[in-house]
Parts: C-alpha cells; structure tokens; sequence
C-alpha cells in the first residue's frame, strides 16, 4: 500500500512571484538548444558588475567573529550602520535600536508583514508594484487593496485614489520609491501628500527605499521618513541593489516612529526575528562596511546604468504597437503594449516571446496594471549589444505576430 500524498497548506497555494514563476518556461526553451537572453530578474552580477572590493574584505577580515551567532537582530555594528544611513537620507533620531538586520530585504518585507497583518485585513499597495508584496499577502490570507500609479503622470501614485482606497482595515499605505517595475521616481510633494493620508488615518507607511542610490538625469530621492514628522515609518533597504551583492542576502529595516506608536509592533518584528535564532554573520560585516565605506562604485555604475537606460527608452518607443515611460531609477522600464492581445493576456505574450525568441521578460499581470491596459517588465542591467539583440528580437516577433508584417 503506498504513502498517501501529504497536502501542502492551502495558504501557501494561494503564492504568487512573477519574476520567478516564468524562468521554468525560460529552461525549457534552453533545452530544446536556443539561448535564452534573462531580461527578467534584477541581478547586476550575471552581467559586468562585480560587487565592491571593500565588502568582500570586510567579511574576510572579520572571520573569526563571522562564525559564530550573532545576536538575532543583528550584528550592532551593521545596526548602527544602518541607521547613520537613515540619517544621512534625512532621517531624523533613528539609533540602531530602530534598525534590524535580515537575510536580503525580502525577509526584512516578509516578517514586517507577518509582525502587522491578521487575515482579513488589507494594507494599500501600489499598481504596479513589486510582487513579493502581493505574493505575501495572499500567503497571510489578505485582501489586495491596490492604488495606481499614473502611467500619464510618469507614473506617480494616484493620492487621491489612496484616501478613497482605505478602509477600517487597512494596517498600512506601502510606497515603492523608486519603483520596481516601472522606475518611476515618486516627487516630494505626492510623498508629502501620501503622508498626510497616513496620518489622518493613524495608520503607518511602509517605504520600500532599495533603490535609493540609483538614479538618473539628476533627479532627487527623498527618504519618507525625512519628512514624516509625527506619521511613523517603517524603511526598508539592502546592499543587493545599490552595492551590487544580490547574492550576499544583507537587508534591514528602519523604523521613524518619534511618538512611539509603533513600540508593541516593533517588539513583534523583534520576536519573529529571533525564531530564526541568528543573522547570517559573514554579511553583517558587509553591510557595515557598504554604508560607511566609500561610495565611488555609484560614480561609475550610474553613468553606465543611464546609457543602458537611454538605449531601452529609445528603442522601446521606436517599436510599433509598444511604448514606455522614461525610468527614472532603478534598472527597470515597464513598457505598454499597444496593441490587442489574444485572450487578453500579457502573461502569454512573454511565454510566446521566450519560446520564440529566447527573449525572458516578466509579464505585466505580475506586477499589477489598469484593467484594460498590458505591460512588460524589462531589466535594463545587461550590456549595449545584449540590450540591441533583444530589442531586435521583440520588434521582429511583434511585427510578425501582432503587426503582421515580414509575412
């Protein structure tokens, strides 16, 4: 007589990440022998990136105190370190008691999530916005609570749908900035606007900041928790993105919370953060030595980011039936698709473009978009040539497939 199955929970079925969810089609297509250009996943280290010296010293210099425990919320020298970095985006009064560190960012979302939300109730989210979101609210048996972000406005939260989109349980407004997937760059004053929503409502902001650093045409970041006054904030980063170490798994997160009203929460995140028993130690010393140490890797990763955004803008608008708002931040544009589609699904549109062409991008339904709208996400991290190839390779299999030409 055989075992019987052992059903998984049903919550964990409910799990939803767009980004990873297309990269078994990916291989597939290698299988049958046709190379597959990843455009969906934003990891600088499989194109010519290579993380800053200084981190990889930190941990070797710092062997013998990298293997044992840490204390589970941290070394408190990364603590330490992440808060002069708060500080140094504006933060006011954040010490390292605010911060926590945590395996990557993605951990940093998941237990703050997990520390807020009973089942049933909602936090706003935006549309689009970064999946992990989305995908752990389902997980914890929530509602999605969407606002948009205004494709006709460079893609800058809609406020006012934001104060119609809450309700007696929403627990917090999360705010993407610089956003992943579009690239946009939220202003001062939409941010100021969102705050004093939050605020009207006592509930706190969520700010996704990952992409601080990196930035295009001169434009300006601002921290929300520089200019939250009393509306407490909890901030999230990593050294993943801005100091090129996706692979080292260091994040934090940051509360601006000068009234106290986040003090039993806190001590929430703090007790889901010690189940885990320990940070990864090596890391720590990593994390500390990106946000104190010298910064001129961005002098060059920023000029080299812009010409690869300067080339996908361009080309992205050149091809008939698509056309993209200019990222702003960030390594990603989030170009529309113009043209009608067969069952109405972008998420076919990228399966039929892999296993046609070999190109990967994320589909829009992933990431969330105004009904009636199709959307792509493309990861411009990849070199020139390798930009121009699939650029190509989209415009042939649009024309061919949509615009019927070359037929």
């Amino acid at each position: 007589m055989g075992m019987r199955k052992i059903p998984p929970s049903l919550r964990a079925g409910l799990i939803r990440h767009a980004t990873r969810d297309v990269v078994p089609i990916a291989e597939e297509v290698e299988k049958v022998g046709k190379n597959v250009l990843y455009l969906n996943i934003g990891d600088p280290m499989v194109f010519d990136y290579r993380t800053p010296e200084h981190l990889w010293r930190a941990i070797d210099e710092n062997r013998k105190k990298a293997e044992g425990y840490t204390d589970s919320l941290g070394y408190i020298g990364a603590r330490q370190a992440v808060a002069n970095y708060a500080k140094r985006m504006g933060a006011p009064g954040v010490t390292a008691e605010d911060a926590i560190t945590f395996v990557g960012g993605s951990e940093a979302i998941i237990t703050a999530m997990q520390a807020l939300l009973n089942r049933g109730e909602n936090m706003l989210i935006p549309s689009p916005g970064y999946s992990i979101f989305s995908g752990e609210l389902s997980f914890l048996e929530c509602p999605l609570n969407e606002y948009w972000l205004d494709e006709e406005n460079s893609w800058q939260p809609d406020v006012e749908q934001i104060e119609e989109q809450v309700n007696k349980k929403t627990r917090a407004i999360l705010v993407i900035n610089p956003n992943n997937p579009t690239g946009s760059v939220s202003s001062k004053t939409t941010l100021k606007k969102i705050i004093d929503v939050a605020g009207a409502h006592e509930i706190p902001i969520f700010a996704d900041e990952t992409y601080d650093q990196l930035l295009f045409d001169g434009e300006k970041f601002t921290s929300m928790a520089s200019i939250a006054g009393d509306v407490p904030v909890v901030s999230f980063g990593s050294i993943s993105k801005n100091y090129l170490a996706p692979g080292f798994r260091g994040g934090w997160l940051y509360r601006h919370d000068p009234q106290g009203a986040l003090n039993d929460y806190f001590e929430t995140i703090k007790k889901i953060s010690r189940l885990r028993l320990s940070t990864v130690a090596p890391v720590q010393f990593a994390m500390e030595a990106a946000l104190k140490g010298p910064q001129d890797h961005l002098k060059e990763l920023i000029p080299k980011l812009q010409k690869r955004r300067d080339l996908t803008f361009k080309r992205l608008n050149e091809i008939e039936g698509l056309s993209c708002v200019k990222p702003k931040g960030a390594f990603y544009a989030y170009p529309r698709i113009n043209f009608p589609l067969p069952n109405d699904s972008d998420r076919e549109f990228i399966i039929s473009l892999v296993r046609e062409t070999g190109v990967l991008c994320v589909y829009g339904e992933g990431f969330g978009q105004k009904k009636g709208t199709h959307h792509f996400r493309i990861v411009f991290l990849p070199p020139e040539e390798v930009l121009s190839e699939a650029f190509d390779k989209i415009e042939g299999f649009v024309g061919k497939n949509y615009l019927k030409k070359g037929q």
